[in-house]
């Protein structure tokens, strides 16, 4: 039996060519959530199949349909569906029929009953190609050792955010794979359901290889983000220190080189190698000064503070 829930759901489902899977998903929706108060957002990512008029054509007043003026990418068309939604559960879920609809509501228990804030899913018998497996391992690897965040499936689409939370995600780039990961970041407590997982109906992946190396990139990016974000003096100061001693220290065994044992030093790589480090070192200390005063600048322009604040409780006193 569903617990249906008052509070209205949104639906936020990104999709990119997908014309064959988006009559047959939406109607997995309505019998997945009978009961439910609901609404279905699709954006469409600047698909040339013919996705926004069989969309249109289907003349449900619970389907809502976001046409992007070209195509942006999997993050800001969630992005946009996030920002577009609303209900107080933001549900996050591909478009190619891989994710299955009928694990909403049990996600959606351990938000209205366990005050959970993020529910995310873990693909049980994965469906996919090698070539998609892989960069999903290299990124839930990378995250459990460096964010110490144990997901074990960062990159299943199917997940239920709070409203506070989602709104605040600020998705750019292709964040979309590491939006637990975010969330995670502003403060949110995740849970983590095993969820059915199916063969593409229809159409073709649009991933490869190639995102292995963007996968690396990104997390080395969210890393910088959280750690150094409001510091970068400390990443970039430290190194340059190190530089600069590096530096300093060839340039002393140079010295000792030269005045001690008479030996030429003047054709040496290592005096290039050292003033190259001493050099190195300056430039990566300036850059420091120059980020710290840039973060500095950002938030007091925009009058924000540098942390956020869940709730406040005056002990003292009765809440009405």
């Amino acid at each position: 039996m569903n617990l249906v829930t008052t509070s209205p759901l949104s639906i936020v489902i990104p999709i990119f060519n997908e014309v064959d899977n988006i009559a047959l998903l939406t109607k997995k929706i309505h019998e997945s959530l009978e009961g439910y108060n609901y609404q279905i957002i699709y954006v469409d990512d600047f698909s040339f199949d013919g996705t926004r008029k069989a969309i249109k054509n289907m003349k449900d007043d619970r389907v809502h349909l976001i046409s992007l003026k070209r195509n942006y990418g999997q993050s800001l068309a969630l992005a946009a569906g996030i920002d577009y939604a609303q209900g107080d559960y933001i549900i996050t879920m591909d478009g190619d029929l891989q994710n299955d609809p009928s694990d909403i509501p049990k996600m959606l228990k351990y938000i209205t009953e366990k005050d959970y804030d993020v529910v995310t899913g873990i693909r049980e018998e994965r469906k996919d190609s090698f070539v998609k497996k892989i960069p999903s391992k290299i990124a839930n690897s990378l995250i459990r050792r460096t964010a110490k965040l144990d997901i074990k499936d960062n990159g299943c689409a199917l997940k239920i955010f709070t409203k506070e939370i989602a709104k605040d995600l600020n998705l750019y780039g292709e964040m979309h794979r590491f939006i637990t990961l975010l969330a995670h970041f502003e403060g949110a407590r995740i849970k983590q359901v095993p969820v059915k997982h199916h063969a593409r109906h229809a159409g073709s992946s649009k991933y490869g290889l190639e995102r292995v190396f963007k996968v690396v990139a990104d997390i080395m990016l969210l890393l910088f983000i959280r750690k150094y974000f409001q510091r970068p003096i400390h990443f970039f100061g430290i190194f340059g220190f190190v530089l600069i001693l590096i530096g300093i220290a060839i340039n002393m065994y140079l010295l000792i080189v030269k005045f001690g044992f008479g030996e030429d030093i003047g054709t040496r790589p290592l005096l290039t190698f050292g003033m190259m480090f001493i050099l190195a070192g300056i430039q990566l200390f300036t850059i420091g000064i120059v980020m710290e005063l840039l973060i500095r600048t950002y938030y007091e322009s925009q009058k924000k503070r540098p942390y956020r604040i869940k709730s406040i409780t005056i002990a003292d006193q009765v809440q009405p």
